[in-house]
């Protein structure tokens, strides 16, 4: 996707803060990018925001290959979300026939619990529906994460019961703290 594509102001999360600005990333992005994943869900700084994943997985989220593989993929967008020049959120879509998938779904946590999430999401929905003509939004979101499940399903995600295992034993998705982990599909209709 060319730097225009997505380059367009959203809603204002609050009263009067500066508009947020998206873009489809570009190489250059990639070890920023990675730098936010990692703080938004791993280690100490995660635990700023409410997304951390620091009680239930030790590791990393992601590193460079996942994420230049998201940026150079033909059916695939990482979304990059700037306020005032800089990066604030970002998150994967990718396109799947009639369904967009989204994920690597990050917000700097000391701004997270603000509303942003709510836009920036809004915003990755009217882009899958309207430049890809997809019909609904998947992903996956591991089970234990009760809070996390809650946010997704007030926002018009559903439960699907369907369940896939955590990949135990690779460490690219992190090492378990616990052995009961697993993800479950949630999906939205799009139109």
């Amino acid at each position: 996707m060319d730097a225009t594509a997505m380059n367009t102001p959203a809603a204002n999360t609050a009263a009067s803060t500066p508009a947020l600005t998206y873009r489809g990333a570009t190489e250059a992005d990639i070890e920023p990018l990675v730098a936010l994943v990692e703080s938004a869900y791993r280690g100490d700084a995660s635990r700023a925001g409410w997304t951390t994943e620091a009680d239930i997985l030790d590791g990393r989220r992601t590193d460079p290959e996942g994420v230049t593989a998201v940026v150079k993929g033909a059916d695939s967008r990482m979304m990059v979300v700037e306020r005032d020049g800089e990066l604030i959120a970002c998150c994967q879509l990718e396109r799947r026939g009639e369904h967009a998938y989204f994920g690597m779904f990050a917000v700097r946590p000391g701004l997270q619990g603000g509303g942003l999430g709510r836009v920036i999401l809004a915003e990755a929905e009217r882009f899958a529906a309207a430049e890809w003509a997809a019909r609904e939004m998947h992903m996956t979101v591991i089970t234990a994460r009760e809070e996390l499940i809650a946010w997704y399903e007030r926002r018009g995600y559903a439960r699907t019961g369907r369940t896939t295992p955590f990949p135990y034993g690779d460490e690219r998705f992190g090492l378990p703290r616990r052995p009961d982990l697993a993800f479950e599909l949630l999906v939205k209709p799009l139109v």
